[in-house]
């Protein structure tokens, strides 16, 4: 897992745990970086099934 996608899930998993989940806008702020690298290092989160969105749920389920 990269920093990137460390600090990613580390935010989701907070946010989503105490809050709601995060925005794109919330990721942008809290990691700095743009909207192509986020959904890179989120597409290779869930491709590597550290996590996986809940359709019912509509939430982050993790590993």
């Amino acid at each position: 897992m990269t920093d990137l996608e460390r600090k990613i899930y580390r935010i989701i998993y907070n946010m989503s745990r105490f809050r709601n989940n995060p925005t794109m806008d919330d990721l942008k702020r809290k990691t700095g970086k743009n909207e192509a690298s986020i959904r890179k290092a989120v597409n290779n989160l869930v491709s590597r099934r550290e996590l996986t969105w809940d359709k019912e749920k509509k939430e982050w389920q993790f590993k």
